[in-house]
């Protein structure tokens, strides 16, 4: 999976104060847990780009790489379990499976869901946040933050449907 922006509704820069793996370990501590070499690779290989990738998916990139200690399949879900208690990623159930992203230190943003070929493209909407804000206001309700998830056809996908058979094809 992939997370593609569009310039007008790029998520812009991240800035925080801690890394994943300072904030991860504060997390773990005050679990009275502790940050085991595992734990540490998982880490470091989630947050060394921002996409957006499901257990099976994480696993299979795990097993390529040659270097360090293996990490065993019940370690990435026990710690992905984890990373989202901490605040550090974000669960969402996408045609019945779990798929994360990164949440700490990403701004509020809203995702495009392509339902054939499971594309995100994530976005921003200040449109989006104002109708937020006067629909809670009418309500009297404190927004404390949102999820939107906009499915549909991807422009790669629909195009694909609508091409004309080629005798080729059938080759």
């Amino acid at each position: 999976m992939t997370a593609n922006t569009k310039s007008g509704f790029s998520l812009g820069p991240v800035h925080v104060s801690s890394s994943p793996q300072e904030r991860f370990s504060e997390f773990l501590q005050s679990k009275g847990k502790r940050i085991t070499q595992q734990r540490r690779i998982l880490v470091d290989h989630v947050f060394q780009r921002h996409d957006h990738f499901d257990a099976e998916e994480l696993i299979f990139n795990l097993s390529q790489q040659t270097e360090g200690a293996k990490v065993s399949r019940p370690t990435v879900y026990r710690t992905l379990n984890e990373l989202v208690d901490a605040g550090l990623l974000r669960r969402m159930t996408l045609g019945g499976r779990s798929v994360y992203e990164h949440d700490y230190g990403y701004p509020q943003h809203d995702h495009l869901h392509c339902t054939i070929c499971d594309k995100l493209i994530e976005f921003q909407s200040a449109d989006l946040k104002r109708l937020r804000e006067a629909v809670a206001s009418e309500h009297q309700f404190r927004v404390t933050g949102h999820r939107l998830i906009i499915s549909g056809v991807c422009s790669d996908c629909s195009r694909k449907q609508h091409r004309r058979q080629n005798p080729l094809d059938l080759i």
